[in-house]
This record gives C-alpha cells, structure tokens and sequence, in this order.
C-alpha cells in the first residue's frame, strides 16, 4: 500500500514537472503578483500607513519594511492558494485524457489514489511558493529588513500550511470539474476572487463590521493574519525599541489584520492555527469520501 501511494505521488510529480507549460504559468503567478503589486499597491500602503501615524515620527527604511512585510504577506497569502489550483489540475487532466480511468483499473485502493493527487500536488505548490517566499525575503531585505531567524522560519511554515490548505480546497473543489473550460472558468475565479475575501488585497478591518464577521468563518482570513504577522512581526518589535506608545502599535497592527478579530473578540495566534489545520484535516477527509463513494457511482 506505501510502495502504491509513493508510486502515485511519484507519477503524479513527473508529469507536473514534465509539463512545462502547466509548470511555468504555476510559476509566473508569484511573479506577476509581485510586480503588480510592487508596482501598484505599494504606494496604496505606504500612504494609508503614513497617514495612520498622523505626528508620530518614523524612520523610511522603518516605513518601507513595515510596506514590504505587508506586500509581500498579501503576496503570499494568495499564491498559496491560486498555485495550489494551478497545480492540481493534473488531478483533472487525467479525467479529460482518460488515464484517471486506467490508474482506477490498477489494485491500489481509490482512496491511494487520492492522496496520491493531494501530496504531490501539496509538495509542488510548496515548492512554487518556497520559490515565491525566498523572493519576498529578497524584496523585504532590499526594502528593509527587521526579520528575525525565528520570524523567517515561521513565515515559510505558514507558507506549508497555507499551501496544504490550498491543495485540500482546490482537491475537493476539482473533484467535480471534468472539462478544460470548467478548470480554466473556476481557477480565473479564484484567482480574482479569493485575495478579497481573505483579506489580502484589502485588509479585513477596512471592512464593516458585518462584513468582517462574515469573513471571520472563512480558514484562508487566519491564514493570511499567519503570514501578515510573522511577515511584519520584526517592524513591529522596532516600534517598540523606538519607544512608540502601545496604543499606537495596536492600532497599526489592527489595520494591517495582524490582530484580528471574530464578533470583537481578538483571536490569539494558536487559534489561527488550530482553525487552519482543522480545515485542512476536514477538507482532506471530504475529498477521500468524494473520491471512495461518488466515484464509484460515476463509474456506475
């Protein structure tokens, strides 16, 4: 049953990486993202950032790694997500051309099979995303760097987690895609829609109120408070070596969303975690129960 699942993960890896045009634009995405945004939601956030501190006084360099931490935390906050999509369309693929169909017809189990889709598509959309993660650590250094060793390790686990995520939802989302056309329509979908209501285009607190608790139900809004956080944790330790008041650290950290809150109450950091990774783990059992009993009927 192991050597099974590691052939699947194997065989799903090769024509991943095989496919260079399914590899590259799985690639390109990060990289369009961070011009894009470098280049039109910097100035976006510095301005709002600055016209926050109203008299405080703030260094540049403070002010463009406190930008860059932002930026970047958006960045990868929906790279995650949108690679995990690209990534999985293997899983759809193979329903197109048919060979879904003779991997069925093998002994292994279908819920291998399945798993088989989930970590290879998991391990190649981290693989993107580390990619996507070292090159935001480049800009934030370029732009100002006040990370630590332990802030960096923390940002490249959330990028793991957000990536498992992103390949349970897109699993359990593809499952019932069988078309080219229906795989291009959901991932230009996602690819629009899914920055906005997880807060990374546009941070949740500048929302109204109903709106944030709304969101506040959605897994991907704690996971990109994760990344925001371990992303501009550094800027927000100088702030309080420089002497800045409390209040106006709280304030700061409350419009950028590394604080959020769920109905006024604000959620501490481990229960972004255990809300990620219990989605995660229920995401992956519905898609192993689609895949053991829909399937079958399909067959049928």
């Amino acid at each position: 049953m192991i050597s099974e699942l590691l052939s699947s993960i194997k065989r799903n890896c090769k024509v991943y990486f095989k496919d260079k045009g399914m590899f590259f634009s799985s690639l390109i995405t990060p990289i369009i993202l961070l011009v894009l945004y470098v280049f039109f939601l910097s100035k976006v956030f510095k301005d709002s950032f600055v016209s926050s501190l109203g008299e405080v006084s703030c260094p540049d360099k403070l002010i463009n790694g406190m930008v860059a931490g932002q930026l970047c935390s958006s960045l990868l906050a929906v790279c995650c997500i949108t690679v995990a999509f690209c990534s999985n369309m293997i899983m759809v693929n193979d329903k197109v051309t048919g060979a879904r169909n003779d991997l069925l017809i093998t002994p292994a189990s279908r819920w291998v099979h399945a798993i088989g889709y989930y970590v290879s598509t998991a391990v190649t959309t981290v693989i993107v995303c580390g990619v996507a993660g070292v090159g935001s650590l480049i800009y934030i250094a370029c732009s100002g760097w006040y990370l630590s060793v332990g802030d960096v390790f923390l940002l490249l686990a959330d990028i793991v987690l957000l990536s498992m995520f992103g390949t349970a939802l897109s699993s359990v989302i593809n499952f019932f895609l069988s078309t080219q056309g229906q795989m291009s329509a959901v991932g230009t979908a996602v690819s629009a829609g899914y920055g906005f209501v997880c807060g990374a285009y546009m941070p949740i607190s500048f929302f109204g109120k109903t709106l944030q608790n709304i969101l506040g139900f959605l897994p991907g809004t704690y996971g990109t408070s994760l990344v925001r956080q371990h992303a501009m944790n550094g800027t927000f330790r100088e702030m309080i070596s420089m002497g800045w008041d409390d209040s106006v650290i709280s304030e700061i950290r409350d419009s950028v969303d590394a604080n959020l809150y769920f109905f006024g109450n604000k959620v501490e950091i481990w229960v972004s975690y255990l809300v990620l990774i219990l989605s995660i783990v229920l995401l992956i059992a519905v898609y192993v129960l689609l895949n053991m009993f829909c399937g079958k009927k399909k067959n049928k």
